[in-house]
């Protein structure tokens, strides 16, 4: 599809293990968008903070965040247990959101106009994006196995038993903190990949999207 400067954003929201950044990465190259995974800067956020321990957790983190290389971010591996359960607990805090929401999402969409983001509240920070969509992947179990078969080929041993521990205790978290909960938007379109392979569930995708540029 040939680029366009106009704008249009879709976000791409739901727990993990749904298959939705795979699923946010086919979407991107098909339509010639760009991509922003939000939830690799929280874990970015959470990695900083467990290297460096700063005394002033917002004045560090809106330093790093004003001067972040998203390219560079996204070659890191980001996705270790220890990362991911305290994305989990950095995540409930309203500054730290506010300051990644505001200091880095709002500004990369108005950049690059044509974007897809991929996270657990996108439609909540953009209400009114073009195309919203809500992807799961349930039962749990499944969700869980897709985790760890990704954890494995990044070289990550925990066993099967604990991701489907910490997956289950990060949905709880998200569903039940106080700002920003992971639920679904009214507008949102749902989708359950729990029976579906990835094709089957692009193309759903793809003629909602084509719809909605029409």
């Amino acid at each position: 599809m040939r680029k366009s400067k106009k704008k249009f954003l879709i976000v791409i929201d739901g727990p993990s293990g749904s298959g939705k950044s795979t699923l946010a990465s086919l979407v991107g190259k098909k339509f010639s968008m760009s991509v922003l995974f939000s939830g690799l800067l929280y874990r970015y956020a959470a990695k900083k903070i467990l290297e460096k321990n700063p005394n002033k957790e917002y004045v560090f983190l809106e330093r790093i965040f004003k001067k972040l290389n998203y390219k560079k971010l996204r070659k890191l591996n980001l996705h270790s247990t220890k990362i991911s359960s305290y994305t989990s607990e950095i995540a409930k805090d309203k500054k730290i959101r506010n300051i990644i929401t505001n200091q880095f999402q709002k500004s990369y969409v108005e950049k690059y106009k044509r974007v897809v983001i991929e996270g657990r509240d996108g439609a909540k920070i953009f209400p009114k994006a073009n195309l919203k969509f809500y992807i799961v992947c349930k039962p749990l179990k499944i969700a869980a196995k897709r985790r760890w078969i990704q954890n494995k080929k990044k070289g990550d041993k925990t066993p099967f038993s604990k991701v489907f521990a910490d997956l289950k205790k990060r949905d709880f978290t998200d569903k039940n903190r106080k700002y920003s909960k992971l639920e679904r938007h009214p507008d949102s379109v749902y989708i359950n990949t729990a029976k579906l392979n990835i094709n089957e569930v692009l193309v759903k995708m793809k003629k909602k999207i084509e719809e909605k540029i029409k």
